[in-house]
C-alpha cells in the first residue's frame, strides 16, 4: 500500500513539473484561464484585490511617482538597473532626503553593470553623498576582475514599493531622457504601471529578497506587509500575477510564460518590444498562433540606443512577417516599452525585453494583468502609435540596401548570446 501511495505522489509530482516546464497547450476556451492555470502550476498565484494605473510616458511616471513618494509614511524601496546622474535622479534624491529626515526608511539598489554602462553613472563620491543624506543605497554585484564573470545575471528589474501598499514596475529606470529624449534617437517612448493592492506584496518579497541578499541584512516583518491585517483593499477587483525571473531559481519562467500566453490567444496578440530578437520558444509560439488563425501584430522601433539591434530585429521580424505577422516599424523616436496584449482580455508590462539577455540571463519582472479595461488602454496606445509607424511589406524590405540586409543577417547570428 505504501508503495502505491509513493508511486502516486511521484507521478503527480512529475506531472506538475512537466506542465510547468514543458511548452504544453491546454484545451480551454479562454486564454486568460489557460495562463492563470499555468502560472498556478508553476507556483505563481494571482491576487484579485488591486487597482492599476497605466503611466504611458516618462512625464506621467515621474509626476506620479514623486507625488506618491512625498506621501510616504514608513518606507520607500527602490530597485533599478540604474540611476542616471542627471536632473531627474537629483530631484528624486532631494525628495528622498526630505523623507529620510521625516523618519521614513529609504532603501535603494542599483545594478553595477547598469550603472557603469550608462553615460552618466553614479560615481563613488555621488554614492557617498547620497548615503550622507540618510538614504541607504547599495550596489548589486560590483564589477571586479575578471570582469567577464559579471557580464551575465544582471539586475534589470525596475521596482518601487511605498509603505507596502503602492508598487511600480515597467520599462523605465531613473533618467531624464524618458522625458526629454535623446538627440540621436528623438523621443524616448516608454511605459510603467502603478499598482495599489495585494500584488504589491509580491513586489515587496522580491525587493527584500534582493536587499537582504546584497546587504546581508534581515529586513522583514509585518510593517512591510500592511495588507495582511487590512481589509480596506478588498473592494479592489483587478487580478494580477507578478512573474519574477530569478536566474538560479526560475531561469525559464519568463520565456515560458510569454510563450504560453501567446499560444493561449484565440483572436489577437499585440507586442511592443524594443530589442525584438526573441528566443526560439517565443518565435515558435508566434508561428503556432499564426497557424491557428490568430492575428499577430508586432511593433518594433526603427531607432535604438544599441547599435545593430534594429537591423537584427528587422531581419527576425521580417521572417515572422512572411509567416503572417503584421510588423510595424515605429518612427516616432525610440519605443522602449515592453508590453503585450492578448485577446483584449489580459496584458503584461514590465522590464523584460524579448531577447536572450532578458529571457535567459538577467533578473527581470513583469506584471500580468487580467483585466479588460487595462488591456484596452494598452491596445489604444498601440493603435495611436500605429499612426507613427510603417507597416513592413515585401517592397519596403527589398528596398533596404544590400549592406543593411547583410548587417541584419549577421547581427541575428549573435542574438542567442545578447
Amino acid at each position: 500500500m505504501k508503495a502505491k501511495i509513493l508511486f502516486f505522489f511521484f507521478v503527480s509530482s512529475i506531472g506538475s513539473y512537466i506542465s510547468c516546464h514543458a511548452n504544453t497547450t491546454a484545451n480551454r476556451s479562454q486564454s486568460d484561464s489557460i495562463l492563470i492555470a499555468y502560472l498556478n502550476e508553476c507556483g505563481i498565484q494571482t491576487s484579485t484585490e488591486n487597482e492599476v494605473e497605466i503611466l504611458k510616458s516618462g512625464h506621467d511616471k515621474f509626476i506620479d511617482l514623486f507625488e506618491k513618494i512625498k506621501k510616504a509614511k514608513h518606507h520607500i524601496h527602490l530597485e533599478y538597473f540604474n540611476f542616471r546622474n542627471d536632473s531627474i535622479a537629483n530631484s528624486l534624491f532631494d525628495i528622498l532626503e526630505i523623507k529620510a529626515k521625516e523618519g521614513v526608511e529609504i532603501r535603494a539598489i542599483y545594478d553595477a553593470f547598469g550603472n557603469s554602462s550608462n553615460n552618466r553613472p553614479l560615481k563613488k563620491k555621488h554614492i557617498k553623498e547620497i548615503r550622507e543624506r540618510g538614504i541607504e543605497i547599495v550596489e548589486f554585484d560590483p564589477l571586479k576582475f575578471p570582469w567577464i564573470n559579471h557580464v551575465f545575471h544582471r539586475d534589470h528589474r525596475k521596482i518601487v514599493i511605498i509603505d507596502g501598499k503602492i508598487g511600480y514596475t515597467g520599462g523605465m529606470n531613473i533618467a531624464d531622457y524618458y522625458i526629454t529624449g535623446l538627440p540621436e534617437i528623438g523621443e524616448w517612448r516608454d511605459m510603467h504601471v502603478r499598482i495599489n493592492g495585494k500584488a504589491t506584496e509580491y513586489l515587496q518579497d522580491i525587493f527584500l529578497d534582493m536587499w537582504n541578499k546584497t546587504t546581508k541584512q534581515a529586513i522583514r516583518g509585518s510593517a512591510y506587509y500592511p495588507f495582511q491585517n487590512d481589509s480596506i483593499h478588498r473592494h479592489l477587483k483587478k487580478e494580477i500575477a507578478i512573474v519574477d525571473r530569478y536566474p538560479k531559481r526560475t531561469p525559464e519562467i519568463m520565456r515560458r510564460t510569454y510563450a504560453k500566453a501567446i499560444e493561449s490567444a484565440e483572436e489577437k496578440v499585440q507586442i511592443i518590444n524594443p530589442y525584438f530578437t526573441p528566443t526560439r520558444i517565443i518565435k515558435k509560439a508566434i508561428k503556432n498562433a499564426i497557424k491557428k488563425g490568430v492575428k499577430v501584430e508586432i511593433m518594433i522601433p526603427g531607432k535604438s540606443d544599441i547599435p545593430f539591434t534594429p537591423d537584427a530585429a528587422l531581419y527576425i521580424a521580417n521572417r515572422l512577417r512572411k509567416k503572417g505577422a503584421d510588423i510595424y516599424i515605429f518612427n516616432g523616436g525610440f519605443h522602449h516599452s515592453k508590453i503585450m496584449m492578448i485577446d483584449s482580455t489580459y496584458c503584461t508590462i514590465g522590464s523584460t525585453n524579448l531577447n536572450s539577455r532578458s529571457l535567459r540571463y538577467d533578473y527581470e519582472i513583469n506584471a500580468f494583468i487580467f483585466d479588460e479595461e487595462t488591456t484596452s488602454k494598452l491596445m489604444d496606445i498601440f493603435k495611436e502609435d500605429q499612426i507613427n509607424s510603417t507597416l513592413l511589406t515585401d517592397d519596403i524590405y527589398r528596398k533596404r540596401s544590400t549592406w543593411k540586409k547583410f548587417v541584419g543577417w549577421f547581427a541575428h547570428l549573435f542574438t542567442p548570446f545578447l
